[in-house]
C-alpha cells in the first residue's frame, strides 16, 4: 500500500506539473474558429483576431481547400522563410512560436481552430492546485476489457454542444458493492482507452459536467481502471477547451468518492 500511495503522488505531482506547462491547459488565452480567407492575429487592435497578449503583429493564418497557412510578421522568427503550410493533423496540432506565444491550428469535425497559449502568463504560477478525494487503493479496481461483437459509431456531445461522431470497440466491465457495471472508452488509444464519466458527486464535489479516466495496464482481457486518478477535463481549466460529454452509459448511479474534486472558479 505504501509503494502504491507513494506512486499515486508522484502521478498527482506529474499531472501538476503538466497542466502548468508552457503547452498545458492554464494558458490558453483563446481559440478562433477558421473559414476559408486570410486572417491577421496579434495583440495589436487593427488586427482581425486581437489577442490579450503577445506581439502587436504575430503574422496571418490563412485557409484554403488545401489546409492552413502561417505567414510571420516581420520581426517573428521565420519570418524571412515566408509562408508555412502547417501539416494538419487532428491527435498532433501543428505549433508555431510567435514571442511568448505557442500557436496551434487543431481539428474537430473537419473544422480548423487557432488556439493560443502565453507562455508569460502568471496563471500556472498563481495556480492554487487541484484538491483530491483522500486515497484509497479499493478504488483501484480490475475490470475485465471485452472486444465487442461488433463496433458501435456513436455521437458525442461536446460542452459546446458541438456533436462528434467515435467508434467504440470495447466496454469494461467491473464489480463495485457486488453490483456490476460497464462503461465504454469513447476516446483516447488502444494502450490508454479514455473514459468520460459522471457520477452523483458531480452535484456537489466534482466538476459538473465529467471526468476523465485512463485504463491502465491493457491486456486482451483485463484494465485497470484507477478511479484515484479520476481527473477534471480541460474545460475545467479554461473556457477555451472543447471536452467531451458523458454517453449515457457512462453516467454511473453510485458515488465515486475519489480522484480529483471540482477546483475553485471552474470554467
Amino acid at each position: 500500500m505504501t509503494d502504491y500511495l507513494t506512486q499515486l503522488d508522484a502521478w498527482k505531482a506529474h499531472r501538476l506539473e503538466r497542466l502548468k506547462a508552457a503547452d498545458g491547459w492554464l494558458n490558453v488565452i483563446g481559440r478562433y474558429w477558421l473559414e476559408n480567407g486570410t486572417v491577421s492575429v496579434g495583440s495589436a487592435h487593427d488586427n482581425d483576431l486581437v489577442l490579450s497578449a503577445g506581439p502587436a503583429h504575430v503574422g496571418t493564418v490563412t485557409q484554403d481547400a488545401e489546409g492552413v497557412t502561417f505567414t510571420p510578421a516581420e520581426g517573428i522568427e521565420g519570418h524571412e522563410n515566408g509562408p508555412v503550410r502547417l501539416k494538419l493533423d487532428k491527435h498532433h496540432p501543428p505549433r508555431f512560436h510567435a514571442g511568448s506565444l505557442l500557436l496551434e491550428v487543431t481539428t474537430l469535425n473537419g473544422q480548423h481552430a487557432l488556439r493560443v497559449r502565453d507562455s508569460a502568463s502568471t496563471a500556472p504560477a498563481d495556480f492554487p492546485g487541484i484538491p483530491y478525494y483522500p486515497a484509497d487503493p479499493s478504488w483501484r479496481i480490475v475490470a475485465d476489457w471485452q472486444l465487442l461483437d461488433t463496433p458501435i459509431t456513436m455521437t458525442v456531445d461536446t460542452v459546446l454542444g458541438i456533436p462528434t461522431e467515435v467508434t467504440v470497440t470495447h466496454k469494461a466491465v467491473f464489480q463495485h458493492d457486488g453490483q456490476t457495471y460497464e462503461i465504454i472508452a469513447t476516446h483516447g488509444s488502444a494502450k490508454s482507452p479514455q473514459f468520460v464519466i459522471k457520477d452523483p458527486t458531480s452535484r456537489t464535489d466534482t466538476y459538473p459536467a465529467s471526468r476523465f479516466l485512463f485504463g491502465e495496464d491493457v491486456t486482451d482481457s483485463s484494465i485497470v481502471l484507477d478511479f484515484n486518478k479520476a481527473i477534471n477535463p480541460p474545460c475545467a481549466f479554461t473556457e477555451h477547451a472543447v471536452c467531451p460529454l458523458p454517453p449515457p452509459e457512462n453516467v454511473l448511479p453510485f458515488a465515486i468518492t475519489a480522484g480529483e474534486k471540482r477546483i475553485a472558479n471552474s470554467h
